[in-house]
């Protein structure tokens, strides 16, 4: 079956380790959304000023067109987006209806230490803060699943298989 998948949560918490090992697992196609970012946005982000919605607009869409995409070729895809706010996450639905979102939720400790190990990203700790400010989680009325990001990158899979597949 074709799933439309959207790995979701604040930087840091392993959305890229986990969108890659899920969409291996169900044999999807893989996409990250930092890729979809214009390069004003990369800059913004990595001068340590947060995106406004005008500055997500364009990247929220470019993903749900590679959703769209994947779902009309009948072969769905596993997709990586903060996808922060509903209004983020209507966004994505619009061009792609059936979504799933896997949302990655973990302590604030936790996740800035992960961040402040990582090397080679462009989203600095400074914003992590703006983006629990900002995170709405996933309403009763959305597809998807919360997960604490506490298990490993392989236990996370194994959980995410199960929902996505009893849904």
């Amino acid at each position: 079956m074709a799933y439309n998948v959207v790995v979701m949560g604040v930087s840091g918490v392993g959305k890229t380790t986990v969108a890659r090992l899920l969409a291996e697992r169900v044999g999807l196609p893989y996409a990250e959304a930092d890729d979809f970012h214009p390069p004003a946005n990369i800059a913004k982000m990595s001068a340590g000023t947060p995106l406004d919605d005008a500055d997500r607009q364009p990247w929220l869409e470019a993903i749900g067109a590679w959703l769209q995409q994947q779902n009309v070729a009948g072969v769905g895809g596993v997709v990586t987006c903060s996808a922060l706010k509903r209004r983020y996450r209507d966004t994505l639905r619009a061009a792609c209806p059936d979504i799933w979102f896997l949302h990655l939720a973990g302590a604030h400790d936790l996740v800035a230490d992960r961040i402040g190990h990582r090397t080679g990203h462009f989203m600095p700790a400074s914003l992590l803060d703006s983006q629990y400010s900002t995170l709405e989680p996933l309403a009763a009325d959305e597809q998807g699943a919360v997960l604490d990001v506490g298990p490993t990158p392989d236990q996370l899979v194994d959980a995410a298989v199960r929902l996505l597949t009893a849904s």
